[in-house]
């Protein structure tokens, strides 16, 4: 029905890798081009996932989705459900359906041909923040970024028309639970077995169950990550050169789960109707979906790729990369020893408010405020029960006042905040999001963002809440 994506602010110059890393990890010369999409401190899987939903039901009404799945491999948490979380943030209505995918490099085509089996409109994403050990290929290779397919009943932008999975244990990488970093094997083994024979074979078998040939195909996406292995396959499968599909490689990276929904969506952005696409997901066998563009392919989202990729900033800092990252430790200074403690009760009573961003209107009035109140905060009308929920994330805020603190611990500091108003009313104080002194001025549009406000590293629990960027950045 629709797709959206994104994609950090941020964009690590490989070079700088190599240039902190050459020393010991000479080999990685090869890879030093271009950049990589990196996430900020306060961003994980799940804000990320939330941003690519936005992106994807951008001017829709949210009681369409019945259900949401988060497909990832770096869920935030293992005993709470992270696609919950999401459907908080989205406002969606609490009888939808919210389930985790994960397991697999796969969990993300697994979930969308899932969806496309059911008889729910389903929101599936695919989002990972994963780690690599310092100097390594992995640290070169993967980005981070989510994208989502919303899968339902109505006008279709693609139908699928055929589909084939394959199983196996075939092990190109694994990670043991409870560590930090995948262990990989040797890439020649992986090109030859995995690309050329186990997903080419399924992708042929695809290919004569839908009496088509790999000619058939206009747009191929190939989620494969070592060029010359995504060149090998390509070849093995017989595919055209310019029907397959960037990698997005030299400015992304590989994003993990969500990759192939990523380039499924680019792929949408240049198909026109009446063409074929042909998506594939490798991790422990191989899956295979076969679409055709409709008519309405050329209503898809604004929010894709293309825009995603020329909001992003240039980044040389490494040491802040592997600060955010968690792979080396700095003094915090005693600022930071704050007790990060979150009563679970209060979350559950405001969690409207909190993860949803929902303020309330008066009906006598008209007044909005934040957070929401049982009083209207009018003066002159201090009226009580006469609110209504009021969402206030999908409205643009203009700054009011503003503060840049350097004196409080931020893990990237100084931390911006001010006071927003919001267009159709509304005011909120709350923190900004990757800007400096040339982003923020009174008056200047913002647009709000889910994002992690502070982890309780005592407890392991991560608090969430919205924070303000500039509407310009390509999002809004």
């Amino acid at each position: 029905m629709s797709c959206g994506v994104y994609l950090p602010f941020r964009r690590l110059e490989r070079q700088a890798v190599h240039a902190a890393n050459r020393w010991f990890a000479g080999g990685l010369k090869t890879l030093a081009h271009g950049t990589r999409s990196i996430a900020n401190w306060d961003e994980d899987a799940v804000t990320m996932a939330v941003e690519a939903a936005r992106a994807c039901l951008d001017g829709m009404d949210r009681s369409i989705p019945r259900g949401v799945t988060l497909a990832s491999v770096t869920h935030p948490f293992a005993d709470r459900s992270n696609a919950g979380l999401i459907k908080e943030a989205l406002t969606l209505p609490d009888d939808v359906v919210a389930t985790d995918a994960g397991g697999s490099m796969r969990a993300a085509t697994l979930a969308l041909r899932d969806a496309l089996e059911g008889s729910r409109t389903r929101l599936v994403i695919g989002s990972d923040l994963r780690k690599s050990r310092i100097g390594s290929e992995g640290e070169m290779l993967q980005g981070d970024g989510a994208a989502a397919i919303l899968v339902g009943h109505g006008e279709p932008i693609a139908r699928l028309i055929a589909s084939h999975s394959l199983t196996i244990d075939f092990i190109d990488h694994f990670r043991r639970s409870g560590t930090a970093f995948d262990y990989q094997w040797e890439s020649r083994w992986v090109r030859e077995k995995g690309y050329m024979d186990l997903l080419a074979g399924a992708v042929a078998t695809l290919l004569k169950e839908a009496g088509l040939t790999a000619g058939d195909i206009d747009h191929a996406v190939l989620p494969i990550s070592d060029p010359a292995a995504f060149r090998a396959a390509a070849r093995a499968i017989g595919l055209r050169p310019e029907a397959v599909i960037d990698t997005l490689g030299a400015n992304v990276g590989d994003i993990g789960c969500g990759h192939p929904l990523l380039m499924l969506a680019s792929a949408l952005e240049r198909a026109g109707p009446g063409e074929r696409i042909l998506v594939t997901g490798f991790g422990q066998g191989a899956d295979t979906l076969l679409f055709e563009t409709t008519e309405a392919v050329t209503r898809n989202s604004k929010r894709g790729v293309a825009r995603a990729l020329s909001a992003g900033k240039s980044d040389d800092n490494y040491m802040r990369f592997l600060f955010h990252r968690g792979l080396i430790d700095m003094d915090r200074g005693i600022r930071a020893e704050l007790d990060q403690k979150q009563p679970g009760t209060t979350l559950y009573r405001k969690r409207s408010a909190v993860l949803g961003l929902v303020g309330s209107k008066c009906g006598e009035t008209g007044v909005v405020q934040f957070p929401p109140s049982a009083i209207a905060v009018d003066p002159n009308g201090r009226f009580r029960d006469t609110q209504s929920p009021y969402p206030l994330a999908d409205r643009i805020a203009r700054i009011i006042s503003y503060t840049a603190d350097a004196l409080g611990y931020s893990p990237d500091p100084p931390t911006y905040y001010g006071t927003l108003d919001f267009e159709g009313g509304g005011r909120i104080v709350t923190e900004f999001a990757e800007v400096g002194p040339e982003d923020v001025e009174v008056g200047r549009a913002m647009r709000m963002v889910f994002r992690i406000k502070a982890d309780d590293e005592q407890r392991g629990f991560t608090k969430y809440f919205w924070k303000a960027v500039p509407a310009q950045r390509g999002e809004g």
